[in-house]
C-alpha cells in the first residue's frame, strides 16, 4: 500500500512495500554486503562513496559478527569521514537535523531538541552527542541492535510519532535519488524558522517539479525576473526560456551568495549562460519554455 496518495509525486515510492534491512542470525555474505551498504546510504544522506573511504575495519568486524548493526552505524558516525561530509561543512543546526534524520530517521520534532544537542556538544563532545542519539531508547525501540535506520516518519502508524514529524521530513527528504549535499539550499538550516515557531512545516516536492517544487525559492522580497537581452523577444529564433539559478555566487569581495536568479533568455543563450552560472559556482533549478 502506498505510504500517501502523492508517493510518486512526494519521492517516497521506493519505500512502499520495502522492509527494513536487517542483520539476520543466518545471513548469507551476500546480505551481510547488503546490510553495510544500507548504512553507508542511511549513514552518509546517500551521498558518493569512494572505495577508498570506505571503512574497511569496522566493515569486516561486522562480517565477523564481532560488532552489531548498531555499532556499526555508531563507528560511521563518530568517522572521520562522517564529520567532513556532514559536521565540518554544516551549521550546528544543519547537523542536527541530519543527525536525527541519519540516526533516528525522522526529523527534529521541537526546538527543545535542538537546544538539548547543542549543549551537550558544547560540555561533553561531539562523540558523546552521537552516542546520545544510538544510545536512546527510542533508537533501541525503532531499530534495536541489528536493524539499519530508515525513514521512518514516513510511514505514520501514530505509534510514538508525532504529526508534525511527517510534514517536517519532506523539509529534509527530497526523493530518494537525492544526496543531502546536493540540494540546493546548501548547508543552511531546513527547519530553524518552524521550530523556533513552534509551527507546522510545508509538505513541499522535492527538486525537479516545476511548478512548486524545492528546488527553487522566491526571494522574500518577491522574485526579480529579469532578460538578458533588454527584453526584445525578437533575438534569434524567439524562443524564450525561464531559468531559475540557486546559490549563485557574486563577484566581489566579501563573497556573497545570492538566494536565488531568475532570467528570461532566448534559447540561442541557454548553453553559454548555464556555463556561466556553474562557473560562479550556481546550480540551475528550472529551465521553464514560455
Amino acid at each position: 500500500m502506498p505510504i500517501t496518495a502523492a508517493a510518486s509525486r512526494l519521492g517516497t515510492s521506493a519505500f512502499d512495500e520495502t522492509a527494513p534491512v536487517e542483520l539476520r542470525p543466518q545471513a548469507t555474505p551476500e546480505e551481510i554486503e547488503a546490510v553495510i551498504r544500507a548504512v553507508y546510504r542511511q549513514v552518509l544522506g546517500n551521498d558518493y562513496l569512494m572505495a577508498s573511504e570506505r571503512l574497511v575495519g569496522a566493515e569486516s568486524l561486522l562480517r565477523n559478527r564481532q560488532i552489531t548493526v548498531q555499532e556499526f552505524v555508531r563507528q560511521v558516525a563518530k568517522s572521520e569521514l562522517y564529520k567532513q561530509k556532514v559536521f565540518y561543512n554544516c551549521f550546528q543546526t544543519r547537523v542536527i537535523e541530519l543527525n536525527c534524520k541519519h540516526l533516528l530517521g525522522r526529523a527534529p520534532y521541537d526546538e527543545s531538541e535542538v537546544i538539548y544537542h547543542l549543549d551537550l556538544y558544547e560540555n561533553k563532545g561531539y562523540d558523546a552527542d552521537i552516542d546520545s542519539y544510538i544510545d536512546s531508547p527510542e533508537y533501541q525501540q525503532y531499530f534495536g541492535e541489528n536493524i539499519v535506520p530508515y525513514y521512518r516518519d514516513l510511514v505514520t502508524t501514530g505509534v510514538g510519532q508525532r504529526t508534525v514529524g511527517f510534514t517536517r521530513m519532506f523539509q529534509l527528504y527530497r526523493g530518494y535519488a537525492n544526496s543531502d549535499r546536493s540540494q540546493l539550499s546548501g548547508k543552511s538550516s531546513r527547519l530553524a524558522q518552524d521550530l523556533a515557531r513552534n509551527k507546522a512545516s510545508a509538505v513541499v516536492s522535492p527538486s525537479g517539479n516545476t511548478s512548486n517544487g524545492f528546488a527553487y525559492l522566491p526571494a522574500l522580497k518577491g522574485e526579480a525576473s529579469y532578460s538578458a537581452f533588454g527584453g526584445s523577444a525578437a533575438y534569434g529564433s524567439g524562443r524564450l526560456f525561464r531559468v531559475e539559478v540557486a546559490g549563485i555566487a557574486g563577484p566581489g569581495y566579501p563573497k556573497v551568495r545570492r538566494v536565488n536568479k531568475s532570467v528570461i533568455i532566448p534559447y540561442e543563450e541557454l548553453t553559454p549562460h548555464m556555463q556561466r552560472v556553474l562557473r560562479q559556482g550556481g546550480k540551475i533549478a528550472s529551465i521553464t519554455p514560455l
